[in-house]
């Protein structure tokens, strides 16, 4: 698996093994970071220290330290949407619900596992500059383009405005369960189930 996207941020992309090696981690130093200190504490000078490498390694990455998260971010996405390709192969059939299942349980288990995690996601934490909407836009375009095949739908218009507002409401709802409590407010977190489960029948039965 490639530590990075070529689509973020980097200044440069790694070519030799040995300089991958270093980007990830760059990047698994600043996921354990953000956790320990926050964003607004985080620094490429602790970052380099924590993975053992130069100052000079990070920059040669990356500008600043909201480079680094965006690339955290879509390192994030691309697990993530290779956490539920995995769960799904082999599974047979074209259940809509068994996918709707395997992407929130892989999103959950890694806002509770996954260093980092909690404070960036795919981007919608990061603190400063952008807007929220453009990250879930990000993910329901992945999610589409992922999951057509598998419920047998053509990725068309209408198929990814209906996995934004399935994205858009589970991002809203999973945050305010993490709100009320660390470790996901069960009970919220059923609700949200039921809710996408009643919306996305709407559309895909």
């Amino acid at each position: 698996m490639k530590p990075v996207s070529q689509a973020t941020s980097l200044r440069r992309a790694p070519v030799q093994r040995r300089s991958a090696e270093r980007l990830t981690r760059i990047l698994d130093a600043c996921a354990d970071l953000l956790d320990e200190v926050g964003y607004d504490a985080l620094s490429t000078r602790a970052v380099a220290l924590r993975a053992g490498v130069p100052i000079g390694s990070v920059y040669r990455f990356f500008g600043n330290k909201r480079a680094m998260a965006d690339a955290l971010a879509e390192r994030n996405l691309d697990r993530f949407t290779d956490r539920i390709t995995r769960r799904l192969q082999g599974t047979g059939g074209r259940d809509w619900r068994t996918a709707m299942d395997a992407v929130l349980d892989e999103y959950l288990d890694m806002k509770r596992n996954t260093p980092g995690f909690a404070l960036i996601d795919f981007g919608n934490q990061i603190p400063v500059g952008g807007s929220r909407q453009e990250p879930n836009h990000r993910v329901a375009d992945r999610l589409s383009d992922l999951l057509s095949a598998f419920i047998g739908r053509a990725p068309d218009e209408d198929l990814r405005r209906t996995f934004l507002i399935a994205v858009e409401t589970a991002d809203t709802l999973v945050h305010l369960a993490f709100r009320v409590s660390p470790a996901g407010d069960e009970r919220i977190i059923q609700e949200m189930r039921e809710l996408l489960r009643a919306y996305l029948a709407r559309v895909l039965d």
